[in-house]
């Protein structure tokens, strides 16, 4: 299980440029392979690749990227109150974009950080949008919708 979400993982960095600068996409992917680690580790052994594996690649994904997301919002929006270097709004919306878009709405939120820039509202709706329609293309080439 490990050295396929690794795989998967680094095949996505290597396939999609800006994942590879995006230091935050580094800290999504080690929060699953650690996970993947300690569950083959202390509780089962999946095969290298079934199914089973791929879904709880997809779960994985999911809950790392909104949690890598929530802590990006958090880091950019102390670093707006201190005058620091800011995590780049193409990384935020990439973010967004892997499936991260609910971590951002609740960081949102939570810090009041860029909700009233109407700019960057524009772009989080889109990447909401493009990332519903990625889905669907996906879905549809499997055949499974």
């Amino acid at each position: 299980m490990v050295m396929t979400f690794t795989a998967i993982l680094l095949g996505l960095a290597a396939l999609i440029y800006p994942l590879r600068r995006n230091r935050f996409y580094l800290l999504n992917s080690a929060l699953i392979i650690g996970v993947a680690w300690f569950l083959e580790t202390h509780y089962f052994t999946a095969p290298a690749f079934t199914w089973k594996t791929v879904l709880l690649f997809i779960v994985f994904q999911v809950v790392s990227i909104n949690f890598t997301t929530f802590v990006a919002y958090g880091i950019d929006k102390r670093a707006a109150r201190r005058g620091d270097w800011r995590v780049p709004e193409r990384d935020l919306h990439l973010l967004e974009f892997l499936g991260g878009w609910i971590g951002a709405w609740i960081a949102q939120r939570f810090f009041r950080h860029k909700t009233a820039k109407r700019s960057y509202q524009a772009i989080y709706k889109l990447m909401i949008i493009m990332e519903f329609a990625a889905v669907y293309v996906i879905l549809k080439f499997l055949h499974l919708i």
